[in-house]
């Protein structure tokens, strides 16, 4: 069966246009000079090096280019399709980008049109494109670029296997950022969260390189998630790759955490390079070049036992395991009590912190005493109450239980999976501590250095970036480094290669509606003069926002005084910044007049989800992360920040500890949320506060 542009092709009697997979792009190769701004380039490039195809998805023109790569003397032609979303054609879509407002690119006007950019997966090449592929995980490549430059990588997926169909996601990422730089787009964004073996690769790749996987490609930290800002993030892969490797394996040993195995790992590839290796990035980064050349790439030992990876001394090693092997201690793995509240900045002494642990603590053995399993986290608190009067001491010390030591037991929390309830349940610390020696007994007996460099980088990814005995700094820098999802490139747009005057214009209102923080780029002869800048300023903003049809330039901030006629040359330099000055007239100006309101959908962070947010971490906007808004003030918090684990449901009435502050409660410095609800009861009837509750049978825990 044909790819369809080809049956097409054939059925026309035309020869289609093929391009090399590895040469696509790059302008050395590219017979076609993209010179114009991407909203222009784009439509040459569709032209000149696509396809029109003879079908659409949901009312959407697509274009197909077909891409021949060659793998064991065999030629492989694959599409890449060119999808056309022009909000004209979904006018009651929601033209709204959820992924620019989590970028940080809310304030962008909604431009008129969007192009997905889309290598299918392998079994589709020979199929068309059917409704729903723009929502597909499955792609190769999936990007998706606004008209005004501005884009979002959100699908890359390799092929592995080897044969005609092998495909890496190194090649397709190659591909994908040299159609950006040929198209000329401005800012292309990606939501980090690619994972190999369940390990995150931006922690992994952040410790060796000091940049995510994405980073060899120019992307660089964008916007992090609760409140992490870019110098946090980079003070936290510092201070996670410069852990030297002697105090570590000394921490392991003295702790009792496996510090053999880390020592046979870290002794055998220092043996394996040539340099001194001194801390954890440096051994990282050595451990992924390996695996990048060839002879570190392939799981297997020769015949007469002996490993693969070239050393300077070969190690015997007995067959490979088939077996699968799961790694449960970090997720068991407990903190004491008196650790954890050391590091808690409260109200309540640590003297009353821990009684009110024990007190937990004695009602949970008594509860599984006579039930056998877990209390569910109210039938702790009614029992805990009968001796700590303090509810909100009783709450802020069970938000801080899960794998806490208390004494002689550990105590977990966790989700019922049939009553979808959050209970609480305790086991002896000593028993749990036989079996985890036991099952570390047994897993150091099959691992041995060198079978498998992943299996190794996953051993230290697991036990010493994720699980680090007793260490608060690596924990917190660990977690900032996995709260950094979103990365963000950027193309220069006054390239200077050419003899074209390219300009950068920011627009400025003179009819009294808000000034916009947004650009536009423009490109014109070398001896354009006033007239062809103000029609090319206005044929962009046209061209490109549906909020600026009627939009007339009136002039250029500082050459007020300038002729129509005059010439740019000598009075503005090519990769200048200017400032327009513009009226909007007609329905446009309708328009602008409701850009001007609070509830317009005329920006990509507008629209009727704007939320408001201001969460104790820092955050300010939405970033993406799970959020409970405050049924009074209705400001959203991270979940996370309000003591929510992500396995509970959001609860049916949440007050932030402002404003149960406001309202006569106590602070604890998380939020509360109410139980127990009468449906038949208006919130603002519930909010009537009366001792430790509210009337009406619902009451807030503090």
């Amino acid at each position: 069966m044909l790819i369809p542009i080809l049956d097409v092709c054939r059925k026309r009697k035309r020869n289609p246009k093929c391009f090399d997979f590895h040469s696509f792009g790059d302008p050395c190769c590219s017979p076609i000079a993209f010179t114009g701004p991407f909203r222009d380039n784009i439509r040459i490039f569709v032209n000149e090096c696509a396809e029109p195809e003879d079908y659409e998805i949901e009312g959407m023109p697509i274009w197909c280019t077909l891409l021949t790569t060659s793998s064991s003397n065999n030629n492989v032609v694959l599409p890449l399709y060119t999808v056309e979303d022009e909000e004209s054609v979904h006018p009651s879509q929601n033209p709204l980008c959820d992924r620019c407002k989590c970028t940080g690119w809310g304030n962008n006007f909604v431009s008129k049109r969007k192009y997905h950019i889309i290598i299918p997966v392998h079994s589709d090449w020979n199929r068309k494109l059917e409704e729903g592929a723009l929502d597909l995980e499955s792609h190769l490549l999936h990007g998706l670029i606004h008209c005004n430059g501005f884009g979002h990588l959100l699908r890359i997926n390799g092929i592995e296997g080897g044969g005609s169909r092998h495909l890496s996601g190194r090649e397709i990422m190659d591909l994908w950022d040299r159609i950006c730089g040929s198209l000329r787009a401005r800012s292309i964004s990606v939501e980090d969260v690619s994972k190999k073996r369940s390990m995150d690769l931006r922690l992994l790749y952040g410790v060796a390189y000091g940049h995510s996987w994405f980073g060899r490609w120019g992307y660089k930290f964008g916007r992090g998630s609760f409140g992490v800002t870019g110098q946090g993030y980079n003070r936290a892969l510092e201070a996670v790759a410069s852990l030297q490797l002697d105090p570590i394996l000394t921490d392991f040993d003295s702790k009792g955490h496996g510090g053999e195995e880390l020592k046979r790992i870290v002794r055998f590839y220092r043996d394996l390079c040539r340099t001194q290796l001194t801390n954890l990035g440096e051994l990282l980064r050595f451990m992924l070049d390996l695996k990048s050349c060839r002879c570190g790439s392939k799981k297997e030992a020769n015949p007469n036992g002996i490993c693969s990876t070239p050393s300077r001394f070969p190690i015997r090693v007995p067959p490979l395991s088939t077996g699968k092997k799961g790694n449960p201690r970090a997720q068991n793995r407990c903190r004491k009590f008196s650790s954890v509240i050391a590091t808690l900045d409260s109200r309540w002494s640590a003297r009353r912190m821990e009684f009110a642990a024990a007190v937990i603590v004695e009602a949970l053995q008594q509860g599984k005493t006579l039930t056998g399993g877990g209390m569910s986290r109210q039938q702790v608190r009614d029992a805990a109450r009968m001796h700590v009067g303090d509810t909100g001491l009783l709450d802020y010390v069970l938000k801080s239980m899960n794998n806490v030591a208390v004494g002689d037991s550990v105590i977990r929390r966790a989700v019922n999976p049939r009553t979808r309830i959050l209970e609480y349940s305790i086991a002896d610390l000593r028993q749990e501590e036989k079996q985890g020696s036991e099952r570390k007994f047994q897993e150091r007996r099959g691992i041995f250095p060198g079978i498998d460099l992943y299996t190794d980088m996953s051993y230290l990814y697991e036990n010493v970036l994720v699980s680090y005995p007793d260490s608060e700094l690596v924990d917190i820098a660990t977690l900032t480094v996995l709260d950094s999802k979103h990365f963000v490139k950027e193309w220069p747009w006054n390239d200077r290669c050419d003899q074209l005057l390219r300009l950068l214009f920011r627009v400025d209102t003179i009819d009294g509606h808000r000034k916009q923080d947004f650009s536009e780029i423009v490109v014109l002869p070398p001896d354009a003069n006033m007239v062809e800048l103000k029609q090319a300023a206005e044929e962009a903003l046209r061209d490109t926002y549906a909020t600026m049809e009627d939009v007339e330039v009136i002039e250029v901030k500082g050459m007020e005084d300038a002729d129509d006629d005059q010439s740019l040359s000598g009075e503005i330099e090519p990769g200048s910044e200017i400032v327009v000055k513009v009226a909007v007239t007609g329905g446009g100006k309708e328009v602008m007049s409701r850009c001007g309101s609070g509830s317009d959908e005329q920006y990509e962070g507008g629209g009727a989800d704007n939320w408001r947010v201001k969460c104790e971490c820092g955050a300010r906007d939405d970033d993406g992360e799970r959020m409970v808004a405050c049924d009074v003030c209705e400001v959203w918090h991270h979940t996370r920040c309000v003591g929510i684990d992500d396995s509970e449901k959001a609860p049916p009435l949440f007050v932030c500890s402002g404003c149960c502050v406001a309202l006569g409660g106590e602070e604890d410095g998380g939020g509360g949320r109410v139980e127990m609800i009468d449906l038949g009861t208006s919130v603002d009837d519930m909010l009537m506060i009366d001792g430790d509750g509210f009337e009406y049978g619902a009451y807030l825990l503090f």
